[in-house]
């Protein structure tokens, strides 16, 4: 079983891509090597394959590291199932997985984020507190996905080393962090890891 991450960058036309795409690629490099775990394609959408565990922390992860970008967001179709055939690139890769992602991505309404782990009741609870989760997420400020970035990034630091590393105070990035709902978002993330390990 494996996890797919399919997105694109919204208003990516209004920014050359040097403004964004280093940064993507970076965000993409922590969970694999390009192009057989992830691909940038049609210039401004990329397809990332992950264990399905830390999936979600993923997608939160990408969409704080693009939101740090004045203008910019993602959406994404996280879709959990198996692999059918292999391929040296990851857009070749066929399985319900990738089928899965690909539909969900296709169908993106309004919210910017949304599972499919093939469990319609799974994937409505899911989808349901990741829409709360966005209400709070689609708002972060460049200052707060920051925060969020380089705690994702370091998880083992306290605050005090997070703000040492973001030469800002301690009370500061406490702050963003709250702003940003991160305790929540933790504890949405354990719960959706639960639940993909009883899949």
């Amino acid at each position: 079983m494996i996890a797919v991450i399919t997105g694109d960058i919204v208003n990516s036309r209004t920014e050359i891509a040097s403004k964004w795409q280093p940064a993507l690629k970076s965000v993409l490099n922590q969970y694999g090597k390009e192009p057989k775990h992830w691909e940038i394609y049609r210039g401004d959408s990329f397809q990332l394959r992950l264990k399905p565990d830390i999936a979600l922390m993923a997608a939160i992860h990408i969409k704080s590291t693009i939101r740090q970008i004045p203008g910019l967001d993602v959406r994404m179709a996280i879709g959990v199932g198996s692999i059918d055939a292999e391929a040296k690139k990851v857009t070749e890769v066929t399985g319900s997985a990738f089928i899965r992602s690909g539909s969900r991505f296709d169908e993106l309404g309004k919210q910017m984020l949304v599972i499919d782990t093939g469990q319609a009741d799974l994937n409505d609870a899911l989808n349901l507190m990741i829409g709360l989760a966005l209400l709070t997420i689609n708002s972060w400020s460049e200052t707060v996905a920051r925060a969020i970035t380089t705690s994702i990034e370091n998880p083992q630091k306290n605050q005090s080393e997070l703000a040492a590393i973001l030469k800002k105070t301690q009370s500061s990035i406490s702050e963003a962090l709250k702003r940003g709902g991160y305790d929540e978002i933790k504890k949405l993330n354990k719960y959706y890891q639960s639940k993909i390990g009883q899949l």
